[in-house]
């Protein structure tokens, strides 16, 4: 069995981070943070592991901001260079990695009215871990100054440094604080995506995908807009990063079946033709997986582009359904012609659903308009 997430924030970590501290300052009381810090750590789940060790650095770490901040800062391992955070684990070196975010809640919490300072901070700790949790608090409170810097930061030589601009800025990050101003006016993160999405780096595109894709939940007519300026400019084969950023950035309105959306990705028009969906079995146990096989036939004159998706209507506990819509196919189908399409869809225990027994529906969608559908029984021992 995997070791639970919580488990990366645990006492040894603790001890591991205080000798860190203790080493770039003597008087700091390594004794007293550890004893703290790990008092009822294991009952906790993750973020209340972080909230508690970040208590722990407000009662030990020196009462003022600028010369805790220099502690932290001296006691850093020295920066990953690589895309992703490959090497989390262990502090033989300094700190980085997990011990980072209730490091990076502290900055947030005492540096709010330093805020010059604690952005200074936080753009050391995001090369070591990432500061996207902890720097939107700045955004609430200071607003002018973060999107200054956010600015500048997008030419830092550090990839790290520049992702943090797209995704602590994301207006719904999953686990972060949620940007209400920004989800109500997008607009002052417009430009950090502009000067981001040709980045060089892989790692930085993607989160302006995903920063995209957050705006698309609130201002999908903005998201569209955004991809007929840009999508255009994409069409040789130096802009192929460019137009999978967009297609990421895309994929919950091509799921909604926008117009907008559709039409710039030339997917706008309803299927010409007929669709046959059949699943095998029909009868599944919990844990199993289920073939849905997707059978074509075109009457139109000319290929058709397709967005393929489909929709499985989960039951709930009350006998009614939710609908929940996967990535299918993205094909071309030929002039009165025919495709065959199949795709596994696994139908396993997830944390973030519970499954019930009973008929679940199974709908595809062409170019966001439902096609055909099927149904399958689901058991639940």
């Amino acid at each position: 069995m995997a070791e639970p997430f919580k488990n990366l924030l645990n006492a040894g970590l603790v001890h591991a981070a205080a000798a860190q501290l203790a080493r770039h300052a003597p008087g700091f009381d390594a004794r007293g943070f550890t004893a703290a810090a790990t008092r009822g750590l294991e009952g906790l789940e993750m973020k209340s592991r972080a909230m508690l060790i970040a208590d722990a650095l407000e009662a030990t770490l020196p009462a003022r901001f600028d010369d805790a901040a220099a502690l932290i800062e001296a006691a850093l391992a020295p920066a990953e260079r690589g895309e992703a955070m490959a090497q989390l684990e262990g502090l033989e070196h300094g700190l980085k990695g997990w011990i980072l975010w209730p490091v990076g809640e502290f900055v947030a919490r005492r540096g709010l009215a330093e805020p010059t300072r604690a952005l200074q901070a936080l753009h050391a700790l995001t090369q070591r871990f990432t500061a996207e949790f902890a720097i939107r608090p700045f955004i609430v409170e200071h607003p002018a100054l973060v999107f200054d810097t956010l600015g500048r930061w997008t030419g830092d030589p550090s990839h790290h440094v520049r992702r943090l601009v797209s995704e602590g800025s994301r207006p719904r990050l999953p686990w972060g604080l949620q940007l209400k101003a920004l989800i109500r006016d997008p607009a002052p993160t417009l430009p950090l995506l502009r000067a981001l999405q040709d980045d060089p780096s892989e790692y930085v595109r993607r989160s302006v995908a995903n920063h995209l894709n957050d705006i698309a939940k609130d201002h999908p007519a903005l998201v569209a807009q955004w991809l007929h300026e840009h999508l255009p400019e994409a069409d040789d084969d130096a802009g192929a990063a460019r137009r999978a950023l967009l297609r990421h950035a895309s994929r919950t309105l091509i799921k909604a079946g926008d117009p907008a959306v559709l039409r710039a990705w030339g997917l706008g028009r309803p299927l010409r033709g007929s669709a046959v969906l059949q699943l095998t079995p029909e009868r599944i146990v919990l844990g199993q997986t289920l073939t849905l096989a997707l059978h074509l036939r075109s009457t139109a004159a000319s290929a058709q582009r397709l967005a393929i998706d489909y929709a499985v209507h989960h039951v709930k506990a009350d006998g009614s359904t939710s609908p929940k819509v996967f990535k299918g196919w993205t094909t071309s189908l030929p002039a009165r012609g025919e495709a065959r399409l199949e795709k596994r869809h696994a139908v396993r225990p997830i944390t973030t659903r519970r499954y019930h027994p009973g008929r679940h529906r199974v709908v595809v969608q062409v170019n966001g308009q439902p096609v055909a559908e099927a149904a399958f029984e689901l058991l639940v021992p």
